[in-house]
């Protein structure tokens, strides 16, 4: 059999591996040797790509790529939870937030007595996790063990790696950079996950959302400003109203994400409440007196915010409340936003047969069969993005919900929501910012018509003939397709001069 294959290797290209190569794997042979196409001479970084190296776990030996930094648990949990693909993958401001907590831990273990050469290579190899130059080091998905611990060793596999690299050693030594004895020291995956849980969301609030929402809330503010002496109709039940101004009405708006910003920022001093020293279940064994307090202090450098250490471990492993209340403070500003995208679109809405008060500015045609058609798409995407935001929230509020004793063990699934809430609503604050709400035009032609033919207006009138004489008014001239005043007059219940006297919309805008 093995001459057979290797006469079929020589009549097709291929070239044997020797036996002694890690096994059983794909394109084994019966003696334990693979087949592999040859690769011309000058191809190094195919070579490396298709080349592994020996690591170890406490399960057994793995083959691992030569020219990835982590090690056997990286690799034994891409081969066990295959869930999602590539799109599913731990999010990056986690892996970035791990860096920071890695970094932060390294500094103040060398000041308990690890050695000052082993924390300075994981504090620079920590350094590069944090800026994003080791992405393509970390393969797992969200969808792998609740608390984190296959993320948080990749994560000290890649440090490690990378560490005993700037120190001249072997890659899968763990020698002189063990990931667990040295870069987990004073560690548990139970306290880093939520640690870097909590600064991946402060980030992101911070870089994302808080910024789009202020910049949506600034411009919606001017534009309330600029419409402050347009009279128009108002409308409860889509039904006519009384009147307001166009500016009153946007008002409301900047009030909700106002709110918004505020409910945001009330979320976060829990959110800087950090788990790190609380390591296995709370209490905080294996590590030292002022380690938890320490590294805090380092990451709120390291991050300018203003992290603490968690006044209670206990609570901060076993429970996720704090993130459950961010997740329901983006919920909040994702129903005050469909509120007003809806609001805006159908203000909008004609160009002839709609409401058309609002002219929103055309982005891009809107049709692939109607000519000329153009559609609110940044009010459509906003709407859209809420409704995430909402499903989102449901996820979290499960997974909130679920810690078991010690330890929540929805951890991957809870972050990735909340992740992806900040940062959606941020950027659909900023793209609704600047392709609609700060292009949008009051139609004060079409407003005014819409006004002055509303039946509404004989709401005026209820002080001075009562609310029974002003209903049949308002229902006879409806029925008869009459005006107002030419039905107040013909129902002899006032005069010409006394209906113009009372009836006059700037008037009707607020307390007497």
């Amino acid at each position: 059999m093995d001459r057979a294959l290797r006469l079929l290797a020589r009549s097709r290209g291929l070239s044997r591996v020797p036996a002694s190569a890690p096994g059983p794997g794909p394109g084994l042979s019966p003696s334990g040797a693979s087949l592999r196409l040859l690769r011309p001479p000058n191809t190094a970084r195919m070579a490396s790509q298709d080349s592994f190296r020996i690591e170890y776990d406490t399960f057994g030996e793995l083959r691992v790529p030569s020219d990835k930094y982590y090690g056997a648990q990286t690799v034994r949990s891409t081969m066990n939870f295959k869930i999602g693909g590539v799109t599913e993958r731990m999010p990056i401001p986690v892996i970035k937030a791990f860096g920071i907590l890695k970094r932060a831990a390294a500094e103040v273990n060398q000041d308990y007595g690890l050695d000052p050469k082993i924390a300075n290579a994981i504090m620079k190899a920590a350094d590069e996790v944090a800026e994003g130059k080791l992405n393509d080091h970390f393969p797992l998905v969200v969808w792998q063990t609740g608390s984190g611990t296959q993320t948080n060793m990749n994560v000290n596999e890649v440090i490690s790696n990378r560490a005993i690299e700037m120190l001249g050693g072997e890659l899968g030594s763990k020698k002189p950079v063990h990931p667990n004895d040295h870069v987990n020291k004073s560690q548990s995956s139970n306290d880093t996950f939520p640690t870097a849980m909590h600064i991946a969301a402060a980030v992101e609030v911070h870089e994302a959302l808080l910024p789009g929402l202020q910049k949506l809330h600034d411009a919606l503010d001017a534009k309330s400003k600029e419409f402050a002496h347009i009279i128009k109709i108002g409308r409860t039940h889509t039904q006519d109203a009384v009147p307001l101004t166009l500016g009153q009405e946007f008002s409301g708006y900047v009030q909700q994400v106002k709110y918004a910003v505020t409910r945001i920022k009330a979320a976060m001093p829990r959110i800087y409440e950090l788990a790190a020293g609380g390591t296995a279940v709370g209490t905080g064994l294996n590590t030292r007196i002022g380690f938890a307090e320490k590294v805090a202090a380092k990451v709120a450098a390291l991050t300018g915010l203003p992290f603490v250490t968690a006044p209670n471990k206990f609570e901060a492993l076993a429970a996720h409340d704090a993130l459950v209340e961010l997740s329901g403070a983006m919920n909040t500003t994702a129903c005050s936003l469909m509120k007003i995208a809806n609001d805006i679109r159908f203000l909008g809405s004609g160009p002839r047969s709609g409401l058309g008060e609002l002219i929103l500015p055309e982005n891009e045609p809107g049709s692939s069969i109607m000519p000329g058609k153009v559609n609110p798409t940044q009010c459509e995407a906003l709407t859209m993005v809420a409704a995430q935001v909402m499903g989102n929230h449901v996820a979290v509020t499960v997974g909130g919900s679920n810690g078991h004793f010690e330890l929540n063990v929805f951890k991957p699934m809870m972050i990735k929501n909340v992740l992806h809430s900040a940062r959606l609503l941020g950027d659909a604050a900023v793209s609704f910012t600047e392709n609609c709400v700060a292009g949008i035009q009051a139609n004060t032609e079409r407003i005014n018509k819409l006004m002055n033919e509303s039946l509404m207006l004989v709401t005026a009138l209820n002080p001075h003939i009562g609310y029974d004489k002003a209903a049949k008014i308002a229902k006879t001239a409806h029925k008869n397709g009459s005006t107002l005043k030419a039905t107040a007059i013909e129902l002899g219940y006032l005069t010409a001069e006394q209906f113009d006297e009372w009836v006059k919309p700037k008037d009707m805008l607020g307390p007497k």
